[in-house]
């Protein structure tokens, strides 16, 4: 499993994970698209747009390895703002690519653009 290093391991402050410290043995945590419903905390909302912030700030547009990315923090995001940059994609793998759909995800989280997080 690839650390990412230099990634925030969590939203300061916050019991919001972003990264993990150990790899499962055998399979990593699966992915999937978790639905985001209108009346989701404020703080849930920010701490999505922390991780994408962060996400924009370590990797920028260019595809990344999952590696110790928090698979339940990924998945508030998978299928809309991070997506799979290879077919065919493993939602169980620690080496899979993703990448940030940067039009989708400015448009969600304008915020996690502006600079306001990490500066």
């Amino acid at each position: 499993m690839l650390k990412h290093r230099g990634f925030p391991s969590r939203l300061p402050g916050t019991d919001y994970q972003f990264t993990i410290r150990r790899a499962r043995p055998g399979k990593a945590a699966r992915i999937f698209r978790r639905e985001r419903y209108a009346d989701r905390r404020p703080a849930d909302r920010r701490a999505d747009a922390a991780f994408l912030a962060a996400l924009w700030q370590h990797f920028g547009d260019e595809p990344f390895v999952r590696g110790n990315l928090d698979a339940g923090r990924l998945s508030w995001l998978f299928g809309r703002e991070v997506v799979p940059a290879e077919e065919p994609f493993d939602p169980e793998s620690y080496d899979a690519l993703l990448r940030i759909d940067v039009e989708v995800a400015r448009q969600t989280f304008p915020e996690a653009f502006s600079g306001e997080f990490w500066a």
